[in-house]
């Protein structure tokens, strides 16, 4: 199946792996919860029901810290919808104080460990180009 848009996640080259995987599970919620990506609730032979997962295919990008900024500063001028996670967000507890966290710095000034995008599928091409897929 083709599809006219795409999603990506970009995590920062030195995490540790449960740092990785608990980005990519935030950014993702992010995603799903606001783009209409989610497809038909799954069903297994015995007519047990699972929950909806993305209709399309999400690739996982490595960065260096400043090559997510840059990422980030060319992808506030095209069509892309992002979510960001920050190294601060790893000393928070809940949603609020993640929220405040991120407000305390500008834009430039982000510590990102992590961008969500969907978006046209060749912005988000020359968005990614040159990056590696995610090990």
């Amino acid at each position: 199946m083709e599809f006219d848009t795409k999603i990506v996640v970009i995590l920062r080259d030195d995490l540790l792996t449960w740092q990785k995987l608990n980005i990519t599970a935030f950014l993702m919620s992010g995603i799903g919860g606001t783009q209409n990506i989610i497809g038909e609730p799954y069903v297994d032979g015995d007519g047990v029901a699972y929950l909806p997962m993305s209709q399309q295919p999400i690739m996982i990008y490595s960065a260096s810290g400043e090559a997510l900024k840059e990422i980030l500063k060319k992808a506030l001028t095209k069509e892309a919808n992002m979510t960001i996670y920050t190294e601060e967000i790893f000393k928070t507890y809940h949603d609020v104080d993640n929220r405040a966290k991120v407000a305390e710095y500008k834009t430039n000034d982000l510590n990102l460990v992590g961008i969500g995008m969907i978006g046209k599928k060749n912005h988000i091409n020359r968005l990614t180009k040159g990056l590696s897929l995610h090990d």
